[in-house]
């Protein structure tokens, strides 16, 4: 597969300041960036930041950031699914994974994660990707917004949305474990369908169990 990391970017006006939107980054370009002590929400922020460079130096990996001035305030991540999750089982090239996104509490509330999506849509190369996001509710920060489980999900799917991902039913056990988990999927317009088959597949690997 080609994996265009065609640079784009764009400014956000805030209540809080002014951000740039950019991406995808290299990893040299994420390691001369701070990356803010607030984004914890998967590790402690240094071994993210270290995480962050590494898939940004992927051949299909694809960082976008917010920050303000030279800290890293917000990032959404692609790359290919986790090897130990069902998404990677049948080896598709063309199947990548929105993996992650954060931003800090002082920009939430900003829309700085629907422009990091909606940003890393523009490429036209999306069309040739499936692209998937898997929401779990212990990542999500109930705490610190103070929103119940559904309205948080409402939220992810709001945000989802603007970049064309929609909700998709599967029988995949760690998502069937709550309700409030869900799987959120983009098909681009030249995605073969022998690809859309195998993410069929993917989806309901149990359903010859009943």
């Amino acid at each position: 597969m080609e994996y265009s990391k065609t640079f784009y970017t764009k400014e956000l006006q805030t209540l809080s300041g002014t951000l740039i939107i950019e991406g995808p980054l290299s990893g040299e370009k994420m390691s001369a960036y701070e990356f803010h002590e607030d984004l914890v929400a998967f590790r402690p922020p240094a071994l993210q930041h270290k995480a962050l460079i590494e898939i940004a130096d992927l051949p299909e990996g694809r960082i976008f950031i917010a920050r303000e001035n030279e800290t890293i305030v917000g990032y959404v991540t692609y790359l290919y699914p986790d090897p130990l999750e069902r998404w990677s089982e049948i080896k598709m090239e063309d199947l990548i994974e929105l993996g992650a996104i954060e931003v800090i509490p002082k920009y939430r509330g900003a829309s700085v994660g629907k422009n990091l999506i909606r940003l890393s849509m523009e490429d036209d190369s999306v069309e040739d990707f499936i692209i998937i996001t898997t929401e779990y509710y212990w990542h999500w920060d109930l705490k610190g917004t103070g929103l119940n489980i559904w309205d948080y999900r409402k939220v992810m799917e709001k945000m989802m949305s603007v970049g064309g991902l929609v909700y998709f039913a599967t029988d995949d056990p760690e998502i069937s474990s709550h309700p409030a988990n869900c799987l959120m999927a983009r098909i681009g317009k030249r995605v073969p369908p022998e690809s859309i088959q195998k993410f069929d597949q993917l989806r309901f690997m149990n359903r010859f169990m009943y």
